[in-house]
């Protein structure tokens, strides 16, 4: 397929300049054989609109094999498409989890037949992905897995950890660390402050998360593992991981974008505000947000985690852990990140799409001439209200329910197929 995108603002090398974009066999080539006339293509009017690298989530939860009520591989990149992302990561609490090539080889042969974007799997820290016990074959799957992460279970012994960073350093693979000391959690639910007092909840403590981002900073320092800390919320944390990059460590985190618009006094009696880690306090969120002007927070990432509606129906104390992401996390963060002047555009397109694919080695990540045609368009004058019945992912649990949200993907292109499109042409 041919396209020539055409009067957008191009982003390209850290700003965005008005250029057209020309798409041919999957690749991005020189626009000018367009112009002449040379070729024949679709031409999509991109007047007043962003054309950017297609961003990239390197933590979504896609459930298949193994819990397909909740979200399937054809599902979950439907999602990604309409949230303008060509590339995921999805992680490996599944059924089988991904702990050998055979286990892993049952997810890929569902991602070769269903994937509408690139998806790439973490394979399993542990044997049985439970953060304890011994390693899996990580030596079968590192070929064919974008790192390694138990996600959902923090590695609870830091010989075992040890362990998988030596493995994976060897390898040329990161280690995506879900850090949770479990010992720690108590029965904890929400953030372990002022609601959760209030309201007779049981809190998770802020340590239960940097002590384990502690010990792990001390590891990765100590092996030189690729290391890589999912969905930071506290602010000890922020300012750990700042520290560890100041003594050169190979480190790199991110965090969610309910984290950075929301905290634990926006709470309400509903399984939509639940998830692990929980919203922290308004300290906590300014840590956050510091951390992504400073660079210590390298990149955004969802944590697209969805739950039936029954699973979510059971209010604070009792309903799973998760909400989804995808549809929601650029316009969400343009409207109140970008629109209120905490960060530009041009960092929010960084923080989504750039720095998750240079970290990872994710192909895409610049819209230049012979690179892939992997690239989204945003219409970012456009205002809605968050409506989970509109959303293609199965899951309808987010705590944007109702907000306000700017700018909406119109167009989606990943390997240079289009993959999603409200436009007319």
């Amino acid at each position: 397929m041919d396209l020539l995108l055409k009067g957008g603002k191009v982003y390209r090398s850290g700003s965005f300049e008005n250029e057209d974009v020309a798409v041919s066999d999957g690749v991005i080539v020189d626009v000018d054989r367009f112009h002449s006339g040379e070729r024949s293509c679709i031409t999509v009017d991109c007047s007043d609109k962003i054309i950017v690298p297609g961003l990239a989530d390197v933590h979504v939860h896609f459930r298949e094999p193994g819990f397909s009520y909740k979200e399937t591989i054809y599902t979950g990149t439907t999602a990604a498409a309409r949230g303008g992302y060509t590339a995921v990561c999805t992680m490996p609490n599944l059924d089988p989890a991904p702990v050998d090539r055979k286990t892993l080889d049952v997810q890929l042969d569902l991602i070769k037949r269903d994937g509408r974007v690139r998806v790439y799997p973490f394979g399993a820290i542990t044997s049985d992905q439970s953060g304890r016990g011994v390693l899996s074959a990580m030596d079968e799957m590192a070929p064919y897995v974008i790192g390694f992460s138990d996600d959902g279970k923090g590695v609870q012994g830091g010989s075992l950890m040890e362990e998988a960073m030596l493995k994976a350093k060897s390898l040329g693979k990161v280690i995506s660390a879900h850090c949770e000391d479990e010992s720690l959690l108590n029965g904890g639910y929400i953030h372990d402050g002022e609601y959760a007092a209030k309201n007779g909840h049981k809190g998770i403590c802020s340590e239960s998360e940097w002590k384990q981002v502690e010990r792990d900073i001390q590891l990765a320092k100590k092996t030189g593992c690729a290391y890589h800390v999912c969905h930071v919320s506290t602010r000890e944390s922020v300012e750990l991981i700042r520290a560890a990059k100041k003594d050169g460590v190979d480190i790199t985190c991110e965090t969610a974008p309910h984290y950075l618009i929301l905290c634990d006094e926006d709470l309400q009696e509903d399984g939509r505000f639940k998830m692990n880690p929980p919203l922290r306090s308004r300290k906590d969120r300014q840590a956050l947000i510091e951390g992504i002007q400073d660079g210590t927070v390298d990149m955004i990432a969802t944590d697209h985690a969805p739950h039936s509606a029954e699973e979510k129906s059971k209010g604070l104390a009792k309903s799973a852990f998760g909400v989804v992401g995808l549809e929601t996390a650029f316009p969400m963060l343009y409207r109140y990140l970008v629109s209120e002047g905490i960060i530009s555009p041009e960092e929010l397109i960084e923080l989504m799409a750039v720095r998750p694919r240079k970290r990872f080695g994710i192909t895409g990540a610049a819209i230049e001439a012979g690179k892939p045609a992997d690239l989204a368009v945003f219409d970012t004058g456009l205002r809605q209200t968050v409506r989970p019945s509109e959303f293609c992912t199965k899951g309808r649990s987010t705590p944007f329910e109702g907000m306000q949200s700017q700018g909406r993907c119109v167009l989606t292109v990943c390997e240079g197929n289009i993959v999603w499109n409200t436009l007319s042409f």
